[in-house]
């Protein structure tokens, strides 16, 4: 997704962490929630994956007004795994199930509670220029020299990189294309260029996501199912966590967030010119514009 997004550690915070010897979930000083929760908490985001950003970011804002003390810390999707699996992080909102990040559940889901989807049949996709010259992906190998023979990827431990490898390039004999992995923000940047230029492009992509509101894109047909079935889009959070904060596990475990809200917020985020120290600001005058879905995520 767009601008590689936050690490926000106060430097003040970790260092009390530090010397204190917490782990994540430790309760903070003062008045806190008051419903007997815990104060502190860590919420892992998967870099470069524009829905984490907005719903952790939404949920940061959120909180603190109820008296949490919240820290989001920034990983690809391995670390942040086996940082959930040891306690490092409280939550992450971005686990998608059963398939994209199967591999990383079968490995940790022992050490982890799923509190539930809050977004269903999310798919992932290889999208091209809506006027390419190809609708499917069994057309791809022989329009290969059209997208100058490259396939434009994301991160390489992405779950979707794992699959495109593994299971599309093989299946539909791409073996002789560039299969290019970098970062979500560099696919992004290579894919405005090409259509700005009028190339054909095709990239990894999955849904949700705001490139469809601003870019003129196609999902190839996948008639062999190489992609999978759609995910769930999961809420996860490290063993112990319902216990430390009973009414985060509700609130977590009960939300959705409606396409149109999330894509009217990622726009606003990540379309805008906006440098991410902005995100709060953005996050917090959005949620004031709609007061009646932020007020349902705590009900």
């Amino acid at each position: 997704m767009k601008k590689r997004l936050i690490t926000t550690i106060a430097a003040g915070a970790a260092a009390a962490l530090a010397l204190a010897g917490c782990s994540a979930g430790a309760e903070a000083d003062g008045a806190g929630p008051g419903n007997g929760d815990k104060t502190d908490l860590t919420i892992n985001v998967f870099s470069g994956w524009a829905e984490d950003v907005a719903v952790s970011n939404v949920w940061k804002e959120v909180l603190e007004s109820k008296g949490y003390d919240v820290t989001l810390t920034t990983t690809t999707a391995g670390p942040g795994f086996t940082g959930l699996s040891q306690g490092n992080y409280d939550v992450n909102f971005d686990a998608w199930l059963p398939s994209t990040h199967k591999s990383y559940w079968d490995k940790y889901g022992d050490k982890l509670e799923n509190l539930g989807a809050w977004y269903d049949k999310a798919p992932l996709t290889l999208a091209v220029n809506k006027d390419a010259p190809i609708d499917s992906i069994d057309q791809l190998a022989a329009n290969a020299d059209a997208f100058g023979n490259k396939i434009i990827g994301i991160e390489p431990g992405a779950g979707e990189t794992a699959i495109v490898k593994d299971s599309v390039i093989p299946q539909y004999g791409l073996t002789k294309m560039d299969f290019v992995t970098s970062s979500t923000a560099a696919m992004l940047a290579e894919l405005k260029k090409d259509i700005s230029n009028g190339d054909n492009v095709v990239v990894t992509l999955w849904k949700p996501h705001w490139a469809y509101n601003e870019f003129p894109l196609k999902d190839l047909k996948d008639p062999k199912g190489a992609l999978g079935e759609p995910d769930s889009i999961n809420t996860i959070v490290r063993k112990g966590f319902t216990d430390d904060y009973p009414a985060l596990a509700k609130w977590f475990g009960s939300f959705s967030f409606p396409d149109d809200k999330l894509f009217d917020l990622e726009n606003k985020m990540f379309n805008s010119g906006a440098d991410e120290s902005e995100y709060p600001r953005i996050v917090k005058d959005w949620l004031a514009d709609n007061k009646d879905f932020a007020d349902s995520l705590t009900k």
